[in-house]
């Protein structure tokens, strides 16, 4: 009998649109030979079930189902592609945990960990992953911006803390430009990150749990046309990501033993895709999405697809490990 599967897409923050964009892509390549997928938006005013006519159904929090001409569709499995909160933060997560419907997202203490880039970062520094110099913020301090400049340098980068895809990031190059930027981090959270600039080779590395073990798919390498890879570079073709990276044997061992041990120290399961720089030669790690962007141009796919892993399979897999 098919399992019925929800696609959970939409969420509350910037990335509601890329969500949506990731949860279509899964709904298209999911195996309907083993699967029933169904639509749901997540959004901040309503969650629903959305047909092929386009009709809303509304979703019963309750237990998380819904009806259609009479019936009572209940789920055996979310398959969560939700970016940002709830779906990154851990919320859907323990959510979903308290009703007893799998996932396939890792689980809510490691989402609610690796969303917060602050927490992250405290968490992975004492097994000797190299990072960069932070320097944080919390809405309503004093910022001093000699004292910021002294700690971590000039360039630096001004983050939100908990925002994905980019926003809320700017590249500070000089004194004046810090408070502006600021600023722009507190639009998207009230907690900032500010970094020193890391100067080397950017890679992205996606580790998954695939057919019962954590591996290292292949690296992808970004060059990006802008300062940094914004949301331009990421969404709008102003970067090149090359994948298999053009790393050297020695390089490319080093960037995948940190990032499965980071993964492992974590304890994540589901799809991970984290962000190093070869910054003196030594890869440092910058953050972790754990529900990295899925559609056919996005990064995690075009990885998988190097290691000989489609997309139906790819999204089969995270299915039955959650199952």
């Amino acid at each position: 009998m098919k399992k019925n599967i929800a696609i959970l897409m939409g969420g509350y923050s910037s990335e509601f649109d890329i969500s949506v964009n990731s949860g279509h892509v899964v709904y298209k390549h999911l195996d309907k030979s083993k699967y029933t997928p169904y639509r749901v938006i997540i959004s901040k005013e309503d969650w629903y079930y959305l047909d092929e006519e386009e009709a809303r159904h509304p979703i019963d929090r309750s237990d998380f189902s819904f009806h259609l001409n009479g019936d009572k569709i209940t789920f055996d499995a979310a398959f969560n592609t939700v970016h940002g909160t709830p779906g990154e933060d851990g919320l859907l997560q323990a959510y979903f945990e308290l009703l007893g419907i799998p996932q396939t997202a890792c689980d809510f203490y490691q989402a609610a960990l690796t969303f917060n880039k602050r927490d992250c970062i405290s968490a992975v520094k004492p097994y000797g992953i190299p990072c960069a110099t932070n320097y944080y913020l919390n809405k309503g301090d004093q910022v001093h911006v000699k004292e910021i400049i002294n700690q971590v340098g000039l360039p630096c980068f001004v983050k939100a803390n908990k925002s994905g895809s980019s926003y809320g990031v700017s590249k500070v190059k000089t004194a004046e430009e810090m408070l502006p930027a600021i600023e722009v981090a507190y639009k998207e959270d009230d907690e900032i990150i500010i970094e020193s600039f890391l100067s080397g080779t950017e890679v992205s590395v996606g580790v998954i749990h695939y057919k019962g073990k954590d591996i290292v798919l292949p690296i992808t390498e970004i060059v990006s046309e802008n300062e940094f890879f914004d949301y331009a570079a990421k969404y709008e073709g102003k970067s090149q990501e090359i994948t298999p990276a053009r790393l050297s044997e020695e390089d490319r061992k080093k960037v995948e033993e940190i990032a499965l041990k980071v993964y492992q120290i974590l304890k994540m399961s589901g799809f991970s895709r984290s962000e190093y720089i070869f910054h003196n030669g030594i890869p440092h790690f910058i953050e972790m999405n754990t529900n990295p962007g899925l559609s056919e141009a996005s990064i995690l796919p075009q990885q998988a697809q190097k290691a000989g892993i489609s997309l139906t399979e790819l999204f089969s897999n995270a299915i039955e490990m959650c199952l």
